[in-house]
């Protein structure tokens, strides 16, 4: 039975393997590293643009998909950029809050705030 959803000849199976776990999981490491190091965002985008073109390279090698294409490494820089976002800031919220435990605390996954001022 053939599979319905294809990106550029990319079933779904091999989009989910490469782009969603590979290039994910990559995405995570990065963006987590990148917020640990305290660099700043931007720094963590240009890596993870890079890695959207490793995920691409590997679609092309691994499953004869094509290599320059925009709207599939668009879908791929989407994935990558979303993941590595939100470890960039889950991990930056994790610092915060632990490292500046006195100004700081958590409101959320993502997220700090100002402590209150003692009374």
């Amino acid at each position: 039975m053939p599979e319905t959803f294809a990106l550029n000849g990319a079933t779904l199976g091999i989009f989910l393997l490469v782009t969603v776990a590979m290039g994910g999981s990559a995405a995570w490491m990065t963006g987590s590293g990148m917020a640990r190091g305290w660099r700043p965002f931007w720094h963590c985008a240009l890596a993870l643009l890079l890695i959207a073109g490793v995920t691409r390279f590997l679609h092309y090698a691994l499953f004869e998909g094509t290599l320059l294409s925009g709207p599939a490494y668009a879908v791929d820089a989407v994935v990558v950029l979303a993941v590595g976002a939100f470890a960039y800031r889950f991990t930056r919220a994790g610092q915060m809050t632990r490292q500046y435990a006195w100004l700081y605390e958590r409101t959320g996954p993502l997220s700090w705030r100002d402590r209150p001022a003692a009374p």
